[in-house]
């Protein structure tokens, strides 16, 4: 082995011995190699990029996180137990039908909401639809305190956003009457105007990696009369979000990425406080109802954010769910964010190092408060490249056509696994 990459194992050793969320790493189930000393027996992996006897590294959390070790425990419990032979019972029993609310609460500290204003249930799609129908009514009900509701018939959406987003975002536009224009992120201050009711926002961009201002751009949002709609899933379980403290009025976001839910878990709607009264879903639900099982034929909403409910709640994976955020016991976002800048700090060093000069680019911002918890290359060749990668121990993602992106989970993946990977794709570019 070259001093070169000795001194590279060296630095991601000792980045892995000072790690405070290092010990969080067994609570996963993983094939990736667990002792940054193990990275020495690998050490001729250059040139020989198979040779990884089954080890791997797994960076692609930002699409679906790894399995706690916890969960299939408990969802044998939920299976078994509470549905084989509770039954029924267990909407009471085993709380059930709290479950929406019960594990929004758990979700809550880690996007900085209080409890109480978040519902877990139904697809990130689906609650984007009501989050951005409800923005609108709101922005046309005569009920706030901002000025000039009157003629608010235009939705601004991200137009680098996730393609779901946008056509959920039309949709909504056609059912409420308004036009839709997309605007980048850093268009929206000057797009603003007193036709707007409503901004769909992306908080962290998911090809890029690119971080948007919140903060910032959700105080531009309420200067202008609008309503503020955040989509969270590249943010959530990766870094501070400050959903109260910054004043955001709605927000969705998946449970199958960073908060490693499982593929489909329930997503999560955020109402705050102050517009619970007021929000008005369009997809009303039994479960919504303020007297659910009062079967009335008149719809009267819930209080709080159980009128984000709609339909019978999906257990099996919302329990699953519940039992997968307990690896966050104890844990603080302030601290997963610190080690998601530092392990792509060093995935960027090692890039530098063994990626042959002009082979990649980097689209993911350098500056920390502009970078979310992925790196994302530009790589001519990059679909080949990542097929390449994942044959050899290393699975990230592409991104049609030129992108390859890298997650990284900070409750699992170390500085091991980001010098090999930085390693290994090296060596396949090299190849």
């Amino acid at each position: 082995m070259s001093d070169f990459i000795s001194d590279f194992i060296l630095k991601a050793q000792e980045l892995d011995a000072a790690d405070e969320l290092a010990a969080l790493r067994g609570k996963f189930v993983l094939d990736t190699v667990s002792d940054p000393a193990d990275l020495e027996d690998l050490a001729d992996l250059s040139g020989h990029a198979g040779d990884g006897a089954g080890a791997g590294v797994y960076l692609d959390g930002n699409s679906l996180g790894a399995l706690p070790a916890a969960v299939p425990a408990h969802v044998d419990d939920v299976v078994r137990r509470q549905w084989g032979s509770l039954r029924i019972r267990s909407w009471d029993e085993s709380g059930w039908w709290t479950a929406p609310e019960r594990i929004g609460d758990r979700i809550a500290p880690l996007v900085g909401a209080a409890a109480g204003q978040i519902v877990v249930g139904d697809s990130t799609s689906v609650n984007v639809f009501k989050a951005l129908v409800a923005a609108v009514r709101m922005a046309g009900d005569g009920r706030d305190g901002r000025d000039g509701r009157d003629g608010r018939d235009e939705i601004l959406v991200d137009a680098t956003t996730f393609p779901t987003d946008g056509y959920i975002a039309g949709s909504a536009a056609r059912m409420t009457g308004c036009s839709l224009r997309p605007v980048t992120p850093a268009e929206v201050p000057e797009a603003l105007s007193d036709r707007t009711a409503a901004v769909l926002l992306n908080h962290v961009d998911y090809r890029t990696g690119r971080l948007h201002d919140l903060p910032g751009l959700t105080a531009a949002v309420h200067e202008a009369g609008a309503y503020a709609v955040w989509d969270l899933c590249h943010s959530a379980g990766a870094l501070p979000v400050g959903l109260d403290e910054y004043g955001v009025d709605l927000a969705v976001g998946c449970t199958y990425k960073y908060l490693n839910g499982g593929p489909g878990s329930p997503a999560y709607l955020y109402v705050r406080r102050e517009l619970q009264p007021r929000f008005d879903s369009p997809l009303p639900g039994w479960n919504s109802h303020a007297e659910p099982f009062g079967m009335r034929p008149e719809y009267t909403p819930a209080p709080g954010a159980l009128r984000g409910r709609v339909g019978t709640p999906d257990i099996l994976s919302m329990l699953a769910l519940e039992a997968a955020l307990e690896v966050w016991d104890g844990v603080t976002i302030e601290s997963v964010r610190a080690k998601s800048l530092a392990l792509t700090d060093f995935f960027l060093e090692c890039v530098a190092a063994y990626v042959p000069e002009g082979r990649v680019e980097s689209l993911t911002p350098a500056a920390h408060a502009e970078r979310g918890s992925q790196v994302a290359l530009r790589c001519p060749d990059a679909g080949d490249v990542m097929k390449r990668l994942i044959e050899n121990g290393v699975v990230g993602d592409f991104r049609h056509p030129d992108v390859l992106r890298f997650g990284f989970t900070p409750l699992y993946v170390g500085f091991g696994d980001v010098e090999r990977a930085g390693r290994v794709l090296g060596d396949v570019l090299l190849s």
